[in-house]
């Protein structure tokens, strides 16, 4: 009886410690200088009439706490959880949206091609009314997605979308590209970022903690930081393993989604 009332307490304050660590972390990342993000209100309002569906409730409470975040003084550190189909690529594509209306670029790193790719296809024609550049960039693929290019994409990125991959880096670099989707070749040194607001990483868990510290430091000033998971964890693990992060839970399904 003794020895599992000490085991308990060795468990116990290994827990603690951990949390602790996280609190550290997200107070040390809050003291981070952040510039403030203004965007025309009525972005919002014309992003979600031309959606060829409602926000499910659970998107729009999310929403709400990842914008306030966004408009507040403080770096957003926030751990978006949803089960495939949920609805959080709508939800990173408004946050972008505002972000780069607001007057910076925004980066989002998913951990294979495919599922950056998937990334590409979907947000760039949510996107494309409203004049921004969208690049992908992977290992061995570089296209860029403009207001002066048709409205929509194929299955098949068109060939005219295509850019040399030097010629991406320094259009990123230079600013003129708003919002970059890739792979891991976001940490590459040469890419250069002129001015981050914005990191969204996707399957986080499938990512070193060294690789994404090196994709929001590409920055002078501290960006925004959303992680965004499919991987169902219960909200009590979640807060012991994360808790330098704010979480947030889209519980809801959109209506037609089969099971």
């Amino acid at each position: 009886e003794l020895a599992a009332k000490a085991r308990e307490r060795l468990a116990f304050e290994e827990l603690f410690i951990m949390q602790l660590r996280g609190l550290i972390r997200k107070k040390e990342w809050q003291k981070g200088q952040k510039a403030k993000r203004v965007w025309p209100q009525e972005i919002t309002m014309s992003f979600l009439q031309k959606l060829p569906f409602a926000l499910t409730e659970a998107q729009k409470k999310v929403l709400n706490e990842i914008l306030g975040d966004i408009q507040s003084s403080f770096p957003m550190r926030r751990l978006l959880e949803g089960d495939v189909g949920s609805g959080k690529t709508v939800v990173a594509a408004l946050a972008m949206l505002l972000v780069a209306k607001a007057g910076f670029q925004c980066a989002m790193m998913a951990p294979t091609e495919i599922l950056a790719e998937q990334h590409f296809q979907k947000i760039a024609p949510l996107l494309a009314e409203f004049g921004l550049k969208i690049s992908l960039v992977t290992s061995n693929k570089s296209f860029i997605f403009s207001p002066d290019n048709p409205k929509g994409l194929l299955e098949e990125v068109p060939d005219k979308l295509k850019i040399k991959i030097s010629e991406l880096k320094q259009k990123i670099s230079q600013g003129s590209v708003e919002i970059v989707i890739g792979t891991q070749a976001l940490l590459e040194t040469d890419m250069v970022f002129a001015k981050v607001g914005l990191v969204i990483i996707d399957e986080q868990h499938r990512f070193g903690v060294a690789q994404r510290a090196d994709l929001h430091q590409k920055n002078k000033e501290t960006p925004d930081f959303l992680m965004m998971s499919a991987t169902p964890i219960p909200r009590s693990l979640a807060l012991a393993l994360y808790g330098d992060l704010d979480l947030s839970v889209l519980d809801e399904m959109p209506k037609g989604r089969q099971k």
